[in-house]
């Protein structure tokens, strides 16, 4: 079978979340389910994953993938923000680890109707559930220059923001914004011409501000986050692999608020709040590829994995 997607540190992603025989986990993001085979190939012969993906593409590759462990599986089309919907009448119990690997996969990306990627033309969709949801096109044609600059700005981290939205309005009033390769475009000729010519393409940041506008993704991930943390039992690892600042500084601030516990002001002689700390953290600092991987899988380069682990009763 043709890889859907190639998981990033599979034997790391085993390791963190301290698979067992026997054990249970969620894979709340499947994918073309790579990490979900490395996982129930260690917890053989009776451990169990339920895997979860917005993605209905992912889910029909994920089944052919894992076939082997038909039996030991249980597959969800949704999204990790609803995991305690999705879970609650399907899988009631706690659970020993929950995996969530953010971002796009290889399949995502190089498939052009997606629109996730400008590298061939393709309708600007960029939404990982297509059954639902605004499309980028819609966005682009809808919202408003000040709401335009504020998503290139903030989830972009683009400096050239202003730039680019006064360039993408002034495109819209043409006609609309309709394919990957007009935005990339539109993008490369806003920008002064010394920032045309680095690393990356001009119109990176641009689409990836656009994909986590349409998905929502940093709103769904700090809402998933307490959830899978919630689902374990003591002893239970939550481990996430992020591609970009925005999510690991999410995830960084997350983990260390559980670490902590109290939320009093520093001045307060007695704690006020009561809160104590729900869980652990499983490595000093967040795990990265290996050069042998990122040699295999350019796209690994910019993976970051964390992990804590649940420690209150």
């Amino acid at each position: 079978m043709e890889c859907f997607h190639a998981p990033v540190m599979p034997e790391e992603v085993v390791a963190s979340l301290n698979c067992r025989r026997g054990g249970i986990y969620i894979d709340g993001t499947l994918g073309g389910g790579g990490h979900a085979a490395a996982i129930l190939e260690r917890t053989a012969p009776d451990g169990f994953l339920i895997g979860i993906d917005q993605d209905e593409e992912a889910l029909t590759a994920a089944r052919e993938r894992l076939a082997p462990f038909r039996d030991r599986t249980l597959l969800i089309h949704g999204n990790f923000a609803r995991l305690e919907a999705l879970l609650s009448e399907r899988h009631p119990g706690p659970v020993d680890g929950v995996l969530l690997d953010l971002g796009v996969s290889s399949h995502q990306l190089d498939t052009a109707s997606r629109g996730f990627s400008f590298s061939r033309p393709a309708p600007l969709d960029m939404r990982m559930d297509r059954s639902r949801g605004i499309t980028a096109q819609e966005l682009l044609s809808s919202a408003s220059a000040s709401e335009l600059e504020r998503i290139i700005r903030e989830y972009g981290e683009e400096i050239m923001a202003g730039r680019i939205v006064r360039a993408i309005v002034a495109g819209r009033r043409q006609a609309p914004i309709a394919t990957t390769t007009e935005l990339a475009r539109i993008v490369y000729a806003a920008v002064p011409s010394p920032l045309r010519h680095r690393r990356i393409h001009p119109a990176t940041r641009t689409f990836q501000a656009l994909r986590i506008a349409v998905n929502d993704e940093l709103t769904r991930l700090r809402q998933a986050l307490p959830q899978c943390r919630d689902r374990l039992r003591p002893g239970g690892r939550l481990s996430v692999i992020t591609f970009h600042s925005l999510e690991d500084r999410i995830v960084k601030e997350t983990f260390r608020a559980w670490e902590k516990g109290c939320i009093c002001p520093p001045g307060l002689p007695v704690c006020a709040c009561g809160l104590t700390p729900t869980a652990r953290s499983v490595h000093r600092k967040s795990v990265v590829p290996g050069g042998a991987e990122i040699d295999r899988n350019p796209r690994a380069r910019s993976a970051r994995l964390r992990t804590i682990e649940r420690t209150e009763p």
